[in-house]
C-alpha cells in the first residue's frame, strides 16, 4: 500500500503523483527501499512527491514500511488481553524526486485484525482519537476525514486491516 501526495497543488502536483503511482505499479515486485529509489529517479525534474509505503509479508506476519515527507502512518494492534497499542511510522524528511534522505525501513510484527492508517497533511495529526480497532475500514476512513480534515488542503486517508495469510497478495497505490 502507498499514499502519494504531489507537492503543491494543480496539474504539476497531480502529474508527479501519477508518475509515482505508475512507477510503483510497474515495479510492484520490488521491496520498499528500491521502490523509493526507483520513484526518486523517475520523478527527477518534476515537483516531486511525499509518500509512505507499507508491504505486508503474510508468511512472516510482518509489515515493512517507510515514509518520506509528511504522509503519517500508524499501525494499531490489539493484544490477546484487548489492550490496543500503536506504532507510529518514523517519517524521513525530504522529497521523492528532489531530496531523498537516507532510507531506513522498519519491520513490525502484525496479527490478523491489525489496522494500518496513512493520512496526508490535509488531515490533522490528532486523527487517532476515537479510532476503534476492528471497525470497518471504510467507516474508519470516513470518520477520520469527517472529524480531522483541515479544510485548507486536500486530504486523503487510507485504512487497511491485515487479514493474515491469503492465497494472493495484492498491492494498492493511492495518490492525492
Amino acid at each position: 500500500m502507498a499514499v502519494i501526495d504531489g507537492l503543491g497543488h494543480g496539474e504539476d502536483a497531480a502529474s508527479a503523483a501519477r508518475i509515482a503511482a505508475e512507477t510503483l505499479q510497474e515495479n510492484d515486485s520490488l521491496s520498499v527501499i528500491p521502490l523509493f529509489r526507483t520513484c526518486h529517479q523517475k520523478l527527477r525534474g518534476t515537483r516531486g512527491v511525499v509518500m509512505s509505503i507499507a508491504t505486508f509479508n503474510p508468511m512472516e506476519s510482518t509489515v515493512t514500511w517507510l515514509g518520506v515527507g509528511n504522509v503519517e502512518g500508524v499501525l494499531l494492534h490489539r493484544d490477546s488481553y484487548g489492550t490496543v497499542s500503536q506504532e507510529l511510522l518514523s517519517l524521513r524528511g525530504g522529497v521523492v524526486g528532489d531530496q531523498l534522505p537516507n532510507l531506513i525501513a522498519s519491520i513490525l510484527p502484525v496479527s490478523r485484525g491489525d489496522t494500518l492508517v496513512f493520512a496526508t497533511d490535509g488531515v490533522r495529526n490528532d486523527f487517532l482519537g476515537g479510532m476503534i480497532v476492528g471497525d470497518p475500514v471504510q467507516r474508519t476512513a470516513e470518520s477520520i476525514l469527517a472529524h480531522h480534515a483541515r479544510g485548507t488542503d486536500d486530504a486523503l486517508v487510507l485504512v487497511v486491516q491485515y487479514s493474515g495469510l491469503q492465497k494472493e497478495a495484492t498491492r494498492g497505490w493511492v495518490t492525492e
